[in-house]
């Protein structure tokens, strides 16, 4: 189980280390514009997100990498994706032809980005089950303390 925990954690980490990767080498208006498209933030909200998310992302890409703060790091990496998400299938319910802006420019929203993203997901949320699971030898320790 600890496998399958690192290797989320380390797939995890390496996506959001693209994700940002991709949205800073373009000029940050190209992905204010991607965000702007979605039509659900005021024009001052749009530009603090374009500017900010990206070294976020990074950020949570190397606190990921490192299992640090992990149980943290998954939950907000879940609630991150979950919200990118539900906003995705909004948008592509309400038929808004929008760039998904998920890694940089010229990514349209449509089913292979939805089902990439719930993919993703998926594994954000298992990585943060999975963080939050007790390891055995902790659950054992706690057991023989509590007969003895």
């Amino acid at each position: 189980m600890r496998w399958i925990l690192r290797l989320l954690r380390w797939a995890m980490g390496g996506v959001f280390l693209y994700a940002a990767y991709t949205k800073l080498r373009e000029p940050w208006l190209m992905f204010a514009m991607a965000i702007d498209s979605y039509q659900l933030l005021p024009e001052w909200a749009v530009l603090a997100v374009a500017r900010t998310l990206p070294w976020f992302e990074l950020a949570l890409g190397l606190v990921l990498l490192s299992g640090y703060g992990l149980k943290y790091a998954a939950a907000v990496a879940s609630g991150l994706l979950g919200g990118f998400f539900a906003v995705m299938i909004w948008a592509y319910l309400k038929g808004m032809n929008v760039d998904c802006g998920c890694f940089g420019a010229g990514d349209p929203l449509g089913p292979r980005t939805l089902i990439r993203d719930g993919i993703l997901l998926a594994g954000a949320l298992l990585l943060t089950v999975l963080a939050f699971r007790p390891a055995r030898a902790s659950a054992r320790d706690e057991t023989s303390v509590l007969s003895a």
